[in-house]
Order: structure tokens, then C-alpha cells, then sequence
């Protein structure tokens, strides 16, 4: 079974219980890994899915609509990668745009939601929500001519959204720091920028423990497996240390 908080970011906190001997440890990650919730923790049926995806699900003044698929990557329940648009079956895609709309529905107000859904065969699962602009969702700065953040603020904001286009196929890489850092600064942009089509966003944090997001690497190509394999070479030739 999968051991979640009731509320965290990135995967903190989250495990996998493969007997009942981990359930005491799983139980206490989950405890001390959460923003909220003491006393007690999410437990799910682990899914044996062939992909995962998120549906960036917008509530806007005139409806509701949505980008088109954002596949992703996971390690340790962190997104590492994604991609869009993720290929998709019409019934696969159907089912999801109806769960994405029942749950933001459900939810109510404006704005932006990370819907995250299992795609097993011809099932789609519901995984999880964030009512926010998602991190899978950052491959939206190089393939939609609104990101996910601009949709979210013109959602908020009350204004009409009357349609969501994408321009181009695209890739993202997380850049995540391998150790503390009292101080990250990036090397390597001279080397990642001279590859067509690739842009490096730093977000400028000025402390950094293991596995903390950043930055990204974003990438476009004709497929989305060109997109993100061109990203990865970038990622590699960038360095994240103490500055």
C-alpha cells in the first residue's frame, strides 16, 4: 500500500508499505514528512499503471477546459521529468477530461488545478489533486503560448480563458540539488544554451537541501521522446553547486 500525509509537496512523506513489519516507519515518515494532518495519513491500493499523466484542468468565468496531457516521471513520488503532449487513446483522454471535471467540480473557485491520473490499459485512476499550477505542468512554458502560471492568474483574476492552444511538442528536466547548498548557483548555461531550442529556468533559491527543485530544463522537438531526450543532454551539461 501506498502511506501518504494528508498534505506535502514533492513527495515528502509518502512510502510504499511492501509488508506489515514497514508499517510502523512508513507511518512515521508520513507524520514527520507533512505540512499538516498529525494523527493521521492517506493509505491507497498500490496501482500497477502503464503511465501516468496530469491534466491541467483550468475553472475559468466562462468554464472549464484543459491543456493537453502532460506526461511524467517520477522518482521517490518527486517529479524528475515530463512531457507534452502524452499519447493518449480518444476513450483514454474522454474518461479523463470527465474525472479531471468532477473533481475540480467538486472542489469549486477559479483557477488552475494539477489533476493527477494512472492510465492502466483502458482504465484511468485517479491519483491526486493540487489546486495550484503543477510542477509536471512547467513544460507549459515552452509549448503553450499562455503557461499554466498565466492561465492560473487570468483565472483568478476573473477573466474569460476562450481557448487553450499549444504551439509546439516539448520536454522538461528537473534540476535538483544532489546536497546542501548554503548558497546554489548554476555552471554549464554557456554549454546547455548553445543546443537549438533549449531554455534553462533558475529559480534563484537562496538555501538548498538534498533533492530540492531548482530549476528546470525545457526543450522542444518534433516528438515528445526528441523533446525530452534533447532536455536531458542540457540537464547533463549543467552543474548546480555552492556559490
Amino acid at each position: 500500500m501506498v502511506i501518504k500525509p494528508i498534505m506535502s509537496s514533492s513527495g515528502k512523506g509518502q512510502s510504499v508499505a511492501e509488508t506489515e513489519a514497514e508499517l510502523a516507519k512508513c507511518w512515521d515518515y508520513a507524520q514527520t514528512g507533512g505540512r499538516t494532518g498529525a494523527g493521521r495519513v492517506i493509505v491507497e491500493e498500490f496501482i500497477k499503471f502503464d503511465s501516468e499523466i496530469t491534466m491541467l484542468t483550468v475553472r475559468a468565468s466562462n468554464g472549464t477546459q484543459f491543456c493537453d496531457p502532460v506526461g511524467h516521471r517520477q522518482v521517490g513520488g518527486d517529479y524528475v521529468e515530463s512531457w507534452q503532449p502524452h499519447p493518449m487513446t480518444p476513450a483514454q483522454l474522454e474518461q479523463s477530461h470527465d474525472i479531471a471535471r468532477r473533481i475540480t467540480d467538486h472542489l469549486g473557485g477559479h483557477g488552475l488545478f494539477g489533476v493527477e491520473l494512472f492510465l492502466a490499459g483502458d482504465r484511468v485512476i485517479f491519483s491526486e489533486v493540487s489546486p495550484r499550477p503543477h510542477d509536471t505542468g512547467m513544460v507549459t512554458l515552452c509549448t503553450q503560448p499562455w503557461s499554466e502560471f498565466a492561465l492560473h492568474a487570468r483565472a483568478i483574476l476573473g477573466l474569460p480563458i476562450p481557448a487553450i492552444r499549444r504551439h509546439s511538442v516539448g520536454a522538461s528536466v528537473a534540476l535538483r540539488a544532489a546536497s546542501n547548498l548554503a548558497s546554489p548557483v548554476i555552471d554549464g548555461l554557456a554549454d546547455a544554451y548553445a543546443t537549438p531550442d533549449v531554455d534553462v529556468r533558475f529559480f534563484g533559491k537562496p538555501t538548498a537541501g538534498p533533492r530540492r527543485r531548482l530549476g528546470v530544463v525545457l526543450a522542444t522537438a518534433e516528438t515528445w521522446d526528441d523533446a525530452l531526450a534533447k532536455a536531458k543532454r542540457a540537464a547533463g551539461l549543467l552543474r548546480l553547486r555552492d556559490g
